[in-house]
């Protein structure tokens, strides 16, 4: 992306999961690999987990289209929390108008929701469980759970797509959890032929599950919306959790309701503005 001129953006975060939000609605192409990590970079450049684009609709109905790019530059298919902070956006810009808007993803359409104040609501979609449509390799049917062999130690998850893939483990204490070793070995596995987010989600209760999430091309962010919605649909479909939930993120807290095993998840949560910019590297 040509770089000449300043390019406007707007530094966001939802839970502490932070974004740099840059409008190409004009036509402009996106970030490509070089410029997308000197963003991302924390001590040279703006900083953040991921880069968020807003383009125009896809689809009759909708008021905008966003991408999602991880630092690497390559690209990714959902991002709940990103999914706020665009519908936040687009509140503010005019784009939108009303309580009740429908934006699109790189993976499709979600009906979006103002709450309240910085509270949005999204529609995540509805969880696939198929091992074809994570994807998942070397499992020819869904299951519950799955099991690989790490160094001798069976590793358990359950394995769900929301428009990316996600690995859920359940474990005892999410703060002894070894997440970027876990979590690494997972992404790296052939099992997960496209990588994962790999979430360690502790139950406390049905309605409660604190949950650190190692995400695909960012390593372990403060908050995983999409993460959180595969967390509680995994963990319903093991019977450990009941079909509205707490899910507490080292930067926050998300709701995550799952009416039933057709319907879509919907993810409420905050969506913050921290500054606007412009870079001119």
């Amino acid at each position: 992306m040509a770089t000449a001129e300043a390019l406007r953006f707007s530094k966001m975060h939802g839970a502490g999961n932070d974004f740099v939000v840059i409008d190409l609605r004009d036509g402009a192409p996106p970030p490509d690999a070089a410029l997308a990590a000197r963003l991302a970079d924390r001590h040279c450049g703006v900083g953040c987990d991921q880069i968020l684009t807003i383009g125009a609709p896809r689809n009759r109905g909708s008021v905008a289209s966003y991408a999602i790019w991880n630092a690497d530059g390559s690209p990714s298919g959902q991002c709940g929390n990103g999914a706020r902070c665009v519908a936040a956006w687009l509140l503010r810009d005019g784009a939108a108008r009303g309580p009740r808007f429908v934006v699109d993803s790189p993976v499709g359409s979600h009906g979006v929701e103002h709450l309240d104040a910085d509270r949005f609501a999204v529609a995540m979609g509805v969880p696939r469980f198929a091992p074809a449509e994570v994807p998942l390799a070397g499992f020819a049917a869904a299951q519950p759970e799955y099991a690989l062999e790490r160094e001798g130690t069976r590793v358990v998850f359950g394995a769900v797509s929301m428009g990316n893939p996600h690995a859920v483990v359940e474990v005892a204490d999410v703060t002894a959890a070894d997440v970027a070793g876990i979590g690494a070995w997972l992404q790296r596995s052939p099992a997960f032929p496209q990588s994962c987010n790999v979430g360690f989600a502790q139950v406390l209760a049905p309605d409660r599950v604190r949950l650190r999430v190692y995400e695909r091309g960012a390593g372990e962010t403060l908050a995983c919306g999409s993460g959180a919605c595969a967390a509680v649909a995994s963990l319903v479909r093991r019977g450990r959790l009941a079909r509205e939930v707490r899910v507490a993120l080292p930067g926050g807290e998300l709701h995550i309701r799952w009416p039933a095993d057709d319907a879509e998840v919907i993810m409420a949560g905050p969506a913050t503005f921290v500054f606007e910019g412009e870079w001119q590297a």
